[in-house]
């Protein structure tokens, strides 16, 4: 039997499909024989108490340049049109992106949505990562100049960096000492109203950032993203580079911390950035590391996500 499956996404035709992690969950699926429309966060409607995405039907090929043939918009009802919707469109995490998870809101659990709504607007990902405690580096999430100054001086060279960034947007290392943060402070707060996030530098980061993938609350596998010489910028879309890795008992006890509450909040495809012995996110959005997975170690996670999607949604 197969699923009717929406993903609510960027548009299909810019992907990367060399590196894209939303295509590779895709093509899972289709391999599969379940049916695939694709809908932008802007084509979706609530009318009368009803959901509806305007949406195109896809069919997949692993082909640079014709990887998607699309059908003609059609509005589909997803109460009942749609068995799952996948949300990976990339942030920001604006008043766009929490309204798309209130309108989800009405369709989930009727509609599986993966990963569940409310816990994406619940658990904002540089927030959600202080709920474990002893699994952080020193951390302070503040826009008070006074509260991020003193935090500055107590621990000396520090990672600034915006709430709601994403990919690498906005870190910045200062050293201790440094004289340039309330300037920076200023310039944060003349183009948004968001807390910054002051966390004391860890210098394993020149070894790696690790992205670590958990389906359903299990570790899937993990890849290490290395940055470039005297950077301390490891994102892939930065010039970070990707090379294997193999998880310590300090990873596989973070991930034990963690995985239950993923599994019982409905996150069921996550990533953890660990630096050194430190978790410093948990990314719920659109995570991304599963193509550099299968190429290091044959582990395909778009397999194991629809394992565990089959095993909620088709009758057994």
């Amino acid at each position: 039997m197969s699923l009717r499956v929406a993903i609510q996404m960027d548009p299909i035709e810019n992907i990367n499909i060399a590196s894209d992690t939303t295509f590779l969950l895709m093509m899972a699926a289709q391999s599969r024989g379940h049916s695939l429309w694709v809908y932008d966060p802007a084509h979706l409607s609530l009318e009368d108490g009803k959901v509806y995405a305007r949406a195109r039907k896809v069919t997949l090929r692993p082909v640079k340049g014709d990887h998607v043939t699309a059908g003609n918009y059609e509005t589909l009802n997803l109460h009942t049109d749609i068995d799952v919707v996948l949300m990976r469109q990339d942030p920001p995490f604006d008043i766009a992106y929490i309204t798309a998870t209130y309108l989800l809101d009405r369709i989930h659990p009727q509609t599986l949505v993966v990963n569940n709504p409310t816990a994406v607007r619940d658990c904002p990902e540089k927030l959600f990562a202080t709920a474990f405690d002893g699994l952080q580096p020193p951390t302070l999430i503040s826009a008070d100049p006074v509260a991020l100054n003193a935090f500055h001086e107590k621990h000396g060279d520090v990672i600034l960096k915006p709430l709601h960034g994403a990919a690498g947007s906005g870190i910045i290392k200062l050293a201790a000492g440094d004289r340039n943060l309330d300037a920076l402070i200023e310039l944060h707060a003349s183009i948004s109203r968001e807390p910054l996030v002051l966390q004391k530098f860890i210098p394993a980061v020149s070894l790696g950032d690790k992205r670590i993938i958990l389906i359903d609350g299990e570790v899937a596998g993990a890849i290490n993203r290395v940055p470039p010489k005297d950077a301390v910028r490891s994102n892939l879309r930065v010039g970070g580079v990707a090379e294997p890795v193999q998880l310590t008992k300090r990873d596989l006890d973070i991930c034990a911390a963690v995985g239950p509450v993923l599994k019982e909040k409905g996150l069921m495809f996550v990533g953890l950035d660990v630096i050194g012995d430190y978790l410093t996110e948990i990314n719920v959005t659109s995570p991304t590391g599963a193509v550099q997975l299968k190429a290091f170690e044959g582990v395909d996670a778009g397999d194991i996500l629809w394992d565990r999607i089959e095993q909620k949604r088709l009758p057994t």
